[in-house]
């Protein structure tokens, strides 16, 4: 991932540590332990902890009373609550984009949709599959809302790639192809629509998942 203009010392230590904190590399309940860290990125403590703060915000990290800061862990409640807010969000946030969707963002956001479709695994296959949704809706230019949107996508992410480490199989995204082919037409309602059903699938998932284990608590967090 390339390091945005103008980032900060503490935005870029918090980036890293959230793409290892959703690829599973520092796994739910690891310690992010404030001297490593500092020493690893070259910093002082002052931008090390201004960092985990900023994973705070995102839900993913939390401190604990003198001990520090460590990775959440990831209850069903919440992740339910993750999908039903990206349904709504990125509908909304597609309701403003889809007057700026020129025919060349829709036709790089098709071929992220065939690149999710040809991933190896599912690290690729989330990468694509994050690369189409941004596509479709940063052009809504609503920024605000895109670092909302962007937070609860990372938040579904960590449990995609938990989920499927093991059992992943490569799929065809129909959902995507209707999604644009919607938006060709000028049919935003069905865009957003399908969109809003789309994203909420994670919410399903999760209630499989507490029926299967008996609790709200899914394996995958724990």
């Amino acid at each position: 991932m390339t390091q945005p203009r103008s980032e900060t010392h503490s935005a870029r230590i918090a980036r890293i540590l959230a793409d290892r904190i959703i690829s599973g590399q520092l796994a739910p309940g690891a310690r992010l332990r404030q001297d490593h860290i500092a020493q690893e990125f070259g910093a002082s403590h002052v931008p090390v902890r201004e960092a985990f703060r900023l994973l705070e915000t995102q839900s993913l990290a939390e401190s604990l009373p003198r001990r520090g800061f460590r990775v959440t862990f990831f209850d069903m409640a919440e992740l339910r609550e993750v999908a039903e807010m990206r349904a709504s969000l990125e509908a909304l946030a597609l309701r403003h984009a889809a007057p700026n969707l020129t025919p060349d963002i829709l036709a790089k956001a098709h071929k992220a949709n065939l690149q999710g479709d040809s991933a190896q695994n599912v690290h690729e296959w989330e990468e694509a599959n994050r690369c189409f949704h941004r596509l479709i809706l940063e052009p809504c230019q609503m920024p605000r809302l895109m670092r909302s949107i962007d937070d609860l996508q990372a938040a579904s992410a960590r449990f995609i790639l938990r989920a499927w480490r093991t059992n992943w199989e490569a799929r065809t995204d129909h959902d995507h192809r209707l999604i644009l082919d919607a938006l060709r037409k000028g049919q935003v309602d069905l865009a957003c629509t399908t969109l809003s059903r789309h994203v909420g699938w994670i919410g399903k998932r999760s209630r499989t998942l507490k029926n299967q284990n008996g609790s709200g608590t899914s394996e995958f967090f724990r």
